[in-house]
């Protein structure tokens, strides 16, 4: 995955008052939610995923960085997913903070067949949700039990995505503050940079690390090896693995951060403070540890700030609201 998988990196009043009433709103989802107007959602959902990363090993690192990019920009209302209509709309998609996001179509095509399943009825944001829960299990990771019952957004905004997607130099501090606005531990909240064992990140997202010198955290063989695959005048489309395993969800990414192999900021920099190190020790050796903490996590991210009621709606197509 990319770096930006945190939360925002500012927290403006409103953030306080998501904090304040995020207990109610989540009451509103169920995990039987569908289960008399869409009981075959969730299996619906696996069996073409499953299909599809068989063919395409990329596709499960992109869909959980979706989920994560767009919980972070206003909640999980698949404003990320929107191309036109709604009230002073604008794509999400343009934020250089986006970049790297992809596979949208898949969502797309789940979309598709759960019309022709059940018309009107799942939501783009569960959707996405689901998505990225079975990225996350069929990579080897947690199988997570999440409610469902999300509302799809009226609008979105590439400049609010640019203010609220962090990026790859974030703070252990505000990572910690941040994840805590999602009503998540310590724990859960080191888990959550846990994502990073999948996938890759563009290296725009840590050249910082290598010019004009080498951060004396990366390992030198590992540094000068990012420097050979990202040389000081790259394209911006070049990327690196994020760990040494990044097709599989696995705790190979602690491990590798304890031995120098950290490539963002972020990333080297919970190894060593004195409040997140001792659990990247845990993580690093228990595997289980860092399952059960991400998984209790990522419902906490899942289920934050949800649309209910007059709030939303379920999109008929998920790149535009209802006319």
């Amino acid at each position: 995955m990319a770096s930006s998988i945190l939360p925002p990196l500012q927290l403006p009043l409103a953030f306080l008052s998501l904090i304040l009433i995020a207990p109610a709103v989540m009451a509103q989802l169920s995990n039987d939610y569908y289960a008399a107007t869409c009981p075959n959602v969730e299996s619906l959902v696996r069996s073409s995923l499953r299909s599809t990363f068989t063919t395409d090993i990329t596709a499960p690192a992109a869909m959980i960085r979706l989920l994560f990019h767009d919980c972070q920009v206003d909640g999980c209302d698949a404003s990320i997913l929107l191309v036109e209509g709604g009230s002073g709309n604008s794509i999400e998609m343009k934020s250089p903070l986006n970049l790297g996001v992809r596979k949208l179509n898949l969502i797309d095509r789940l979309k598709a067949q759960l019309e022709s399943e059940c018309p009107q009825t799942v939501s783009c944001a569960d959707i996405i949700a689901l998505a990225a829960r079975d990225a996350v299990a069929l990579s080897g990771g947690p199988d997570i039990s999440i409610p469902l019952g999300r509302l799809d957004g009226f609008s979105a905004s590439s400049s609010a995505a640019t203010s609220a997607l962090p990026k790859a130099t974030v703070s252990v501090s505000d990572a910690i503050s941040l994840f805590g606005a999602m009503q998540m531990n310590l724990e859960e909240s080191v888990s959550m940079l846990g994502s990073h064992t999948v996938g890759v990140a563009h290296c725009t997202n840590f050249k910082n690390r290598l010019y004009p010198r080498m951060d004396r955290d990366l390992g030198l063989l590992f540094g000068a090896t990012l420097q050979t695959r990202c040389p000081r005048l790259s394209p911006i489309d070049l990327v690196a693995t994020l760990d040494t395993s990044f097709l599989r969800f696995d705790n190979s990414y602690f491990q590798n951060v304890l031995n120098r192999r950290a490539l963002l900021t972020i990333d080297s920099e919970i190894a060593h403070d004195p409040r997140t190190g001792p659990i990247v020790q845990n993580f690093a050796q228990d595997e289980d540890a860092f399952f059960n903490a991400f998984a209790s996590g990522f419902v906490k991210l899942a289920n934050f700030n949800v649309l209910s009621g007059s709030q939303g709606e379920v999109r008929v197509d998920c790149r535009s609201v209802n006319g």
